[in-house]
């Protein structure tokens, strides 16, 4: 599930293009490679508490767990806002990448809306039954997408790509070619998702072991396949080139991901992978909304939201009416911005990954204070632990404070709006804190 939500092949054409068109060009696997090691420093810190956490609420049980109720019921709040402006995106991208198939195909041309909604329609059918059918539908698209893009992969690195293999992107020149931060801010957008491991905690069946084990290895494996990949595509087309090329696919209305593949593997690779980065957007939205759900139901079980949203079907074993409310915010959401008529690319998936990335670090940030706070006040539980405990998860909050400073200084350049506006949406994550913290606790 956590692989889904990363989306490989979507983040690469999507995340990983606008990175490279909108930030440092050829320095753009290194924003991937920053957030990773990043991540795999906050997880040391995660998983170390995460036997002590029993709720299935992901960050907002830590952050409860460390820095009380309001602080966590804030951070629930600024999930759901994250979670929601992010699915809103894919399914704008959603909209473009499967109308843009249909009339490939000859099929007629329909506004982006009517396929994001024909979508949403089945992920809510999905949604609402059991997770072990939701698991099979995105596992078996999860595979298939990393196979087309390692192929890709290698067909570049065995042609030689535009101008000879070289480790350019991995230098100084390269990081400072652009705006780092936007690379950083699609980067961690890229890894939304990553914290479904403790999401789904009631519905593993030895959470102990395998909560670690798969945030390990999830953050290892999506960092590292992110930022090779996103170099395969800079080498493609050389780093002197690649920022023109891509900038040039998507005012177009193409995507530089398929174009990449059409040269190096075929026109005929190129058309299945077309086809596979709709059944890639499709498990991330599926997933999206399997994580909102149950960051609803948490809160219906808390007495936040009406208690009929914490029910469980009693044959599907799903959150079914948390399921139900969150299909309805999505549908109302895509209205909204298709009424507002902005493009569903450039405009809806660029500033909801903006939206999404600043909420996003609000929470790691948050659950990286809560760890040490927790150990410091229960220090018996951890005695002797004082790297993973204490020292590691003051150093990636730091780390993670520099990434939100580089994010929002570059802020209105993903958004490509005016400032006021941009200061807005990236107000709403920490709106949605304020609005939780001070929110009185039902019952």
């Amino acid at each position: 599930m956590v692989m889904a939500a990363a989306a490989p092949l979507t983040v690469i054409g999507g995340d990983g293009l606008l990175a490279i068109a909108e930030g440092p060009g050829p320095g753009a696997p290194l924003g991937f490679l920053i957030v990773g090691l990043l991540l795999m420093l906050f997880s040391v810190g995660f998983v170390t508490m995460t036997p002590f956490v029993s709720e299935a609420g992901a960050f907002f049980s830590y952050i409860t767990r460390g820095l009380g109720d309001r602080w966590g019921l804030g951070a629930a709040f600024v999930a759901l806002v994250t979670y929601t402006a992010i699915q809103v995106g894919m399914y704008g991208y959603m909209g473009w990448a499967l109308g843009d198939l249909v009339t490939s195909y000859g099929g007629p041309e329909l506004p982006w809306w009517v396929w994001a909604i024909t979508t949403l329609v089945l992920v809510a059918y999905l949604g609402y039954r059991n997770i072990e059918l939701s698991s099979k539908v995105l596992g078996v698209a999860l595979v298939l997408e990393i196979a087309v893009v390692l192929v890709t992969d290698a067909a570049i690195l065995v042609a030689g790509g535009h101008d000879g293999i070289s480790g350019y992107s991995f230098t100084s020149e390269a990081a400072t070619s652009g705006p780092l931060g936007i690379a950083v801010l699609f980067a961690f957008a890229g890894f939304m998702g990553f914290e479904a491991t403790a999401v789904f905690r009631d519905e593993a069946r030895q959470p102990e072991r395998t909560i670690p084990r798969a945030t390990y290895l999830s953050v290892a494996i999506i960092g590292v396949f992110y930022a090779i990949s996103c170099w395969a595509v800079v080498e493609a087309w050389g780093p002197a080139n690649v920022k023109e090329v891509v900038q040039k696919s998507l005012d177009e209305g193409g995507n530089a991901l398929l174009d990449t593949a059409d040269v190096y593997v075929g026109s005929v690779f190129r058309d299945f992978m077309h086809v596979l980065l709709v059944t890639s957007l499709f498990a991330c939205v599926l997933s999206f909304h399997n994580v909102i759900t149950r960051y609803q139901f948490s809160l219906a079980n808390k007495g936040v939201l009406p208690a009929r949203y914490g029910q469980v079907h009693p044959t599907e074993g799903s959150p079914h009416m948390s399921s139900v409310l969150q299909s309805a915010t999505a549908f109302l959401l895509v209205v909204v911005v298709a009424a507002l008529g902005l493009d569903p690319l450039v405009q809806v998936f660029a500033s909801m990954a903006g939206i999404s990335a600043v909420g996003m670090l609000v929470l790691l940030i948050l659950t990286s204070i809560a760890v040490p706070v927790f150990f410091l006040r229960d220090g018996v539980a951890r005695r002797g632990r004082v790297v993973s405990t204490y020292i590691v998860p003051l150093l990636t909050a730091g780390g993670l404070c520099a990434s939100m400073y580089l994010v929002l200084s570059n802020f209105t350049l993903v958004t490509d709006q005016s400032a006021v506006v941009s200061s807005v949406l990236a107000a709403l994550p920490v709106a949605a804190l304020i609005y939780g913290f001070v929110l009185p606790r039902r019952g």
